[in-house]
């Protein structure tokens, strides 16, 4: 999509602070962090959310969930992390290509409603 914001990011149209990329994601520090880490894992293909996935995401979704440890502990999160996926206007989903989010750094509230993420 021309006019998606992490289509033209994961693509490099847009510079970021990549940690990360390959053929199908990248992973890039995010610009609003919510802890003192805070990045996103983006697929490559433009999908709108969670919610449009079917089958053929399988090995793309795995790929995005088994990245997000590998990464955290290469970004110093080695007590723990939180992951969120927003999904929909109702999910809080402010950008409508999937995204990952994976922060931490800090003690993590339990109470989800603290976390502001994008």
């Amino acid at each position: 999509m021309s006019d998606c914001l992490f289509c033209k990011l994961a693509s490099g149209e847009i510079p970021s602070k990549q940690i990360y990329s390959d053929d199908d994601v990248v992973a890039f520090h995010d610009i609003h962090p919510v802890a003192p880490v805070h990045f996103l894992i983006v697929p490559k293909i433009h999908v709108d959310s969670l919610a449009h996935t079917g089958p053929e995401h399988q090995a793309l979704l795995g790929k995005m969930l088994l990245l997000a440890p590998k990464l955290a502990a290469e970004q110093g999160l080695k007590e723990g992390f939180r992951t969120v996926i927003n999904t929909g206007h109702g999910g809080g989903q402010t950008f409508f290509h999937l995204h990952v989010h994976v922060f931490g750094g800090e003690t993590m509230s339990p109470d989800l409603a603290a976390i502001k993420t994008q």
